[in-house]
């Protein structure tokens, strides 16, 4: 019993380094399945409460965190059930056995839900530690994240700032092609040390976003380092270091500044929905000819 209570307690407290160790090391490998895992992850596709209930230890009780604090089994089990997961992908980070009998996952489950209107989707990380109990395997503590509704980075090794880069350079080159292509320049500035920076960068990259980005911007990548880097161009286009990063402004072909972000609108990309970066993206976009 002590020591299943002091190995739940390192491991759940070890959960955050955990992650930070495996968004430090680059994308993790493919991780060796883990069926325990599986049928955990049907039982909340199929919102079987019983099910799900009794993959958690009863004996000793299962130990449960939030973000926010400690929990319990029976809220845990509601949180999953009311997502009412249509279908959910699982990206295992790690999975891994610290002894026999014994099983520590760490994944970020994207949730395909249809608990409101039109359906959404959202993205938890969670920290799990097994246990094998009369045959059985158990969940014996866990952890997780606040739901997200955009993905998080399984890393922030990704060079999106490269470094020595003529920044000046970069965003007249960006105009020319502008000018072209009657488009205009979201100028995103950014560091690759930065969480947020890689959020932003994902949603980029999401299919409905990109077709926006792509048809109606060049995008330029100014790296601010430690603030020490590129403070003229941000006070050019009176983007302040200190409301944080990312931080973005928008020029026109001719490099008129349309609009430049002041109140730190990005710099919590993480809490940001898809719908808001494609709002922005609208509004700002060049009028059809």
């Amino acid at each position: 019993m002590k020591f299943h209570r002091r190995l739940v307690a390192h491991t759940l407290l070890m959960f955050v380094m955990a992650i930070l160790s495996s968004y430090c090391a680059g994308q993790a490998p493919s991780q060796p399945a883990f069926p325990p895992l599986e049928q955990w992850k049907a039982a909340v596709i199929s919102g079987n409460i019983t099910a799900l209930q009794a993959l958690y230890s009863s004996s000793p009780p299962a130990q449960v965190a939030t973000a926010a604090g400690a929990s319990s089994v029976t809220s845990e089990v509601a949180f999953w059930t009311s997502l009412k997961a249509r279908r959910m992908n699982l990206n295992v980070i790690q999975s891994e056995s610290p002894e026999a009998g014994v099983q520590q996952v760490i994944f970020e489950a994207e949730v395909h839900t249809s608990a409101s209107p039109g359906g959404r989707t959202l993205y938890v990380t969670e920290f799990q530690l097994w246990q094998m109990q009369g045959g059985q395997w158990r969940i014996i503590g866990t952890k997780r994240s606040e739901p997200t509704k955009l993905q998080q980075p399984a890393s922030i090794s990704k060079v999106i700032y490269a470094p020595g880069v003529d920044a000046r350079g970069e965003i007249k080159h960006a105009l020319g092609l502008a000018t072209k292509g009657h488009k205009r320049v979201l100028v995103v500035f950014g560091a690759n040390w930065c969480y947020d920076c890689h959020v932003l960068d994902l949603a980029f990259h999401r299919p409905d976003v990109a077709g926006v980005l792509q048809q109606n911007f060049e995008v330029v990548h100014v790296d601010v380092g430690e603030g020490d880097k590129n403070q003229d161009l941000m006070q050019q286009y009176q983007v302040p270091m200190k409301r944080g990063i990312p931080a973005i402004a928008v020029l026109d072909s001719n490099g008129k500044l349309l609009f430049s972000q002041k109140g730190g609108e990005f710099e919590r990309a993480r809490a940001l929905a898809p719908e808001d970066v494609l709002q922005f993206l609208n509004k700002w976009k060049a009028v059809a000819r």
